[in-house]
């Protein structure tokens, strides 16, 4: 493997040599937009200039960007004049809103919404698994959704070796998936029921402290629900297999950071534990903790504040011979979300297709 020092040094070099662009962050003041801020100044992206934006509930809110103070200022129809790359993650009606309008004045939107990740011409991008899908883009690239991410970051490359015919799994999803309404919510909610008090449920349908919800987005006729249906229909896009069978339930559990998934997988041929860690142990953006005997496994708090896809737990699926079975945990406002995204525009950079 590459030495990590050599690979950071790398990276750097790459980054002075990359253009420099002009930035806009639309939700900027939201749990993603703040991550995004954290991640484009860890990562150095190439920024000249940065534009924080938001709904007008927010203007003239301050925030830090490379210990630059800047205020927050409303978005409208002309925010994006002389823009070349907008990070979008304000929710899908202003993606829809939006998203067009910035691509029209001539930026590339990578766009952390629902709003366009299924169109035919929108690229679905994860850096890991489809980079060249970026070359595609007719001005919006769409972020997949955070759960599916990190599940084909750890399942991608073990596909290209051996295709994988079905797989199925079961999501561990924390509530900053919902955003600073539930991560307040879940907080004032164990405080109460620790307390000997009442929890009192605004965000979900029924108290999350203490608890699981079966219930993430909402449910469509087919019985799954909005989310359990991306991470069948994103995860065929995103690696060009629609003929790859996917099922998955999606639970909202009392975690603050981090979502983990319970991943079976059925491949063509068969594939042994040890060939499958050895695979994952050199792909990009995946890290394998996994030796159960000295209780080294992925789980949230670890995953929290970090980049890497986790993946430990790795065995041979009892139920099928073709079959294994893996852990798999991942900071979902980072690779779930903000870094993903920066990581497309570094790609775009990259490319030169700004």
């Amino acid at each position: 493997m590459v030495d990590a020092g050599v690979a950071i040094k790398g990276y750097q070099e790459l980054l002075d040599k990359m253009k420099r662009c002009r930035v806009a962050i639309v939700g900027a003041t939201g749990l993603v937009g703040q991550e995004f801020i954290k991640v484009l100044e860890q990562r150095r992206f190439p920024m000249s200039s940065v534009r924080l934006l938001a709904s007008d509930r927010s203007i003239g809110r301050k925030m830090k960007v490379n210990n630059e103070e800047m205020e927050v200022k409303e978005t409208t129809a002309i925010s994006f004049a002389d823009i070349d790359i907008a990070l979008f993650s304000a929710g899908a009606d202003i993606s829809r809103q939006f998203s067009p309008l910035a691509a029209r004045a001539g930026a590339v939107v990578v766009d952390n919404s629902a709003a366009f990740r299924m169109e035919p011409d929108v690229p679905l991008v994860v850096p890991e698994v489809n980079p060249e899908d970026v070359e595609k883009h007719k001005g919006i690239i769409a972020n997949p959704n955070c759960s599916t991410i990190q599940m084909v970051v750890a399942l991608y490359p073990l596909h290209r070796v051996n295709p994988i015919k079905r797989l199925t799994v079961a999501t561990y999803q924390s509530v900053a998936g919902t955003g600073a309404a539930a991560v307040e919510e879940l907080r004032l909610q164990s405080r109460a029921v620790l307390e000997g008090g009442k929890a009192t449920p605004q965000v979900y349908p029924y108290q999350i402290a203490f608890n699981v919800l079966p219930e993430i987005d909402v449910f469509l006729e087919n019985g799954y629900t909005k989310e359990e249906w991306k991470m069948v229909e994103e995860t065929r896009k995103i690696m060009h297999a629609p003929d790859v069978a996917v099922s998955a339930t999606c639970v909202r559990v009392p975690v603050y950071v981090g979502h983990s998934e319970a991943i079976q997988v059925e491949f063509s041929h068969p594939m042994s534990a040890a060939e499958a860690r050895r695979i994952l142990s050199q792909a990009p953006g995946v890290m394998v903790m996994d030796d159960p005997v000295s209780r080294i496994y992925p789980y949230p708090l670890l995953a929290a504040g970090r980049d890497e896809v986790f993946v430990g737990r790795i065995r041979q699926d009892a139920s099928h011979r073709h079959g294994l079975v893996m852990w798999v945990v991942s900071d979902n406002l980072r690779k779930g979300a903000a870094l993903n995204a920066v990581q497309i525009a570094e790609e775009l950079v990259r490319r030169s297709l700004v």
